[in-house]
């Protein structure tokens, strides 16, 4: 090699290195807002000694199954210092006021003693959460003359965007305001729903979450829970009231946003990648309209207020069904409510309410294009013929003994019955007799071949992997769980990607916090244990050289790495520049999730309006770590798609 090469190749080889070695860019924020206050250093060392206190005074707590009760006050001021979330003068009063709060509910708890479980007005409680094991809040507002003796109504009152609104705020108003609702004979829940990520993902399981945690607390009627909020929270009633409109007796949404591309005003040459597109079904509510047929919807969108086109965009999701969405509008109204069509509101859903639900509804729909969703009263998706394409069920009990089902895209289905029973079953036009003999059974699963289904006894899959319900992906998936991010022991001699999965990796960790409220349950791989793998899904950061975990699995994944090459169904790409984005079933445990360096892929760019916190990546990505993670992407997408229905590329 003559000297001219050598210097080039050295040139080259110093390029390399001095990008390896180039910090990435920090991204810019967008939630929570930035303040511009400054919390002067005494008063920030004040609290914090106070938080240390509360700490110690309440290690000895941590199991109780109250602890979250306290520990909501606490957290809510470590977070307001760590993130920067004091706006102003004033909120130094509010984070006092929490710190207060947290030592006399310490104390009280140490002694057994838990007066604010008998406190009526408005209430501030906490649960801690199974996704993350952090204490989540939420309020109540409880009439002072409610019988609490007797089961009551329940009230669900999503609140509306705020960039500003993170815990320490969130208590504070929960603790000073009654709210939007106040009906003397219901009690109203306020779910956080982690702040500002519109009920979407781990938010959405909060607002779920909640509502089993006030369930347990408090003697509630489970067939007389109501769902309502306004614009952030009208978006969240929306889909929350489609995903799992089983739990609720009556929904009314206000405002808002109900899908992504006409709310957006995108145009076609506009439009995201295929894959993206196809994940605005997730929280696209005209992909769900039929489940809205299984209770009273009354929406509410004010004349003048350009949110009124979620409605018209469901009123046409209705109307493209057969059905008419009952759509009050509030005269010369901007973005709030008019008093008047309030009250009718709510005397509506009050109507409803009283009623109560079925114990078991004759007639059940279901539509949706993702096991996720797959659920609705006695019906029960199991396997789709293929997902990502609408799928339905429409049951119907003609008499006791005779029941019509029609499907769309279904494999495989449970049905529960109300008694276990000999009946005809016409499904899709096939005639059958369930339940012959001497034991029926108090339910049944159908599983289609061809044309044509029979009975099984097989709820499960008889391939040895298929997407069934909480295993279809995509990755965000697997933050709507519980989970446990698993660190790589080693580092690589790949100095550009030990670079991407050191910042992806805080980049998560730091997200998780400041955005979805909650803390990391972190483990290096070497201490991985059997129970973990048991209990979490795994999500994994590093390459197969520097995590045990990924080494344990890579030979079961369809998935090929090595120090030269990747290799994911039909595509090959270096591994020198690139890296893996995945989502599968744990090979070490086939009931929980792996994943593959990545956390929730909606990104900073994204928060600008809640409509665009959706899944951004499907189960599979290989990313070019040559451009650098930004607020709208990991890196450069090489190749992205989902896996079949066998999880396979």
């Amino acid at each position: 090699m003559n000297r001219a090469s050598i210097c080039l190749l050295f040139v080259c080889l110093f390029a390399a290195s001095a990008f390896a070695q180039d910090p990435i860019k920090p991204i810019t924020r967008r939630l929570p807002a930035k303040s511009d206050y400054t919390l002067p250093e005494p008063t920030k060392k004040n609290l914090e000694a106070r938080i240390a206190e509360v700490d110690k005074f309440s290690a000895s707590l941590k199991n109780n199954p109250l602890f979250a009760d306290v520990d909501v006050y606490r957290k809510a001021v470590e977070f307001a210092i760590k993130h920067g979330e004091f706006y102003g003068e004033g909120d130094i009063k509010k984070a006092q006021a929490c710190l207060t709060m947290a030592r006399n509910r310490a104390e009280s708890l140490a002694k057994n003693e838990t007066p604010w479980k008998e406190q009526k007005g408005l209430v501030v409680r906490g649960y801690t959460s199974s996704i993350d094991g952090s204490s989540q809040p939420y309020g109540l507002v409880i009439p002072e003359g409610l019988d609490l003796s007797k089961p009551q109504p329940l009230y669900i009152w999503l609140h509306g965007r705020g960039d500003k609104a993170t815990d320490l705020h969130f208590i504070h108003e929960r603790s000073t305001k009654t709210g939007q609702i106040s009906p003397e004979d219901a009690i109203v829940l306020h779910p956080f729903g982690r702040q500002c990520i519109g009920f979407k993902s781990a938010g959405e399981i909060d607002v779920m979450d909640a509502i089993a945690a006030v369930k347990k607390q408090y003697n509630i009627d489970d067939k007389r829970i109501v769902l309502m909020g306004f614009s952030m929270g009208g978006a969240g009633c929306w889909h929350i009231g489609a995903h799992y409109a089983e739990n609720f007796v009556a929904m009314s949404p206000g405002a808002g946003f109900a899908e992504t591309a006409r709310y957006q005003n995108l145009k076609k040459e506009d439009y995201p990648p295929q894959y993206e597109q196809t994940l605005w079904q997730v929280y696209d509510v005209p992909s769900y309209t039929t489940n809205l047929f299984n209770l009273p919807v009354v929406a509410y969108s004010g004349e003048e207020d350009k949110q009124i086109q979620a409605a018209r965009v469901m009123e046409e999701a209705f109307k493209k069904e057969g059905q008419t969405l009952t759509h009050l509008i509030g005269p010369k109204m901007g973005h709030k409510y008019a008093p008047e069509t309030l009250e009718q509101i709510l005397a509506m859903v009050k109507a409803a309410r009283d009623e109560g639900q079925a114990e078991y509804p004759l007639n059940v729909t279901i539509q949706t294009p993702t096991l996720r969703y797959g659920k609705m009263h006695w019906v029960e998706m199991l396997e789709l013929t293929r997902h990502w394409e609408d799928s339905r069920v429409g049951a119907l009990w003609k008499e006791d003994d005779e029941l019509m089902v029609v499907t769309r895209n279904v494999a495989k289905m449970k049905i529960d019955l109300d008694k276990a029973k000999k009946f005809t079953l016409d499904i899709d036009g096939q005639k059958l007799t369930v339940n012959e003999g001497d034991k029926p059974a108090n339910s049944i699963i159908l599983a289609r071949s061809g044309n044509q289904w029979e009975v099984t006894d097989q709820a499960a899959s008889t391939d040895k992997l298929h997407k069934t319900p909480g295993l279809q992906g995509p990755i965000d998936d697997a933050f709507m769980a519980p989970f446990l991010v698993v660190m790589p022991s080693g580092k690589s001699a790949n100095a550009n990607v030990q670079r991407w999965v050191d910042f992806e990796a805080k980049h998560l960790a730091s997200r998780w916090q400041s955005l979805f409220r909650g803390k990391l349950r972190t483990k290096l791989d070497k201490d991985v244990t059997a129970d973990d793998i048991k209990k979490y899904n795994l999500i994994c950061w590093g390459t197969p050289e520097t995590n045990s975990v990924l080494k344990k699995t890579m030979g079961q994944l369809p998935l090929a790495w090595d120090e030269k090459e990747i290799s994911l169904g039909a595509h090959k790409v270096d591994a020198a520049n690139h890296v893996p984005l995945m989502i599968y079933p744990n090979p070490l445990n086939t009931q929980k999730y792996l994943v593959i360096n990545s956390g929730p892929t909606f990104r900073e760019d994204h928060d600008r309006t809640n409509s665009l916190q959706n899944p951004k990546l499907p189960d599979w990505t290989l990313i070019d770590i040559r451009q650098d993670p930004d607020g709208s992407s990991p890196g450069k997408v090489v190749a992205a798609d989902f896996f079949d229905e066998a999880w396979q590329p």
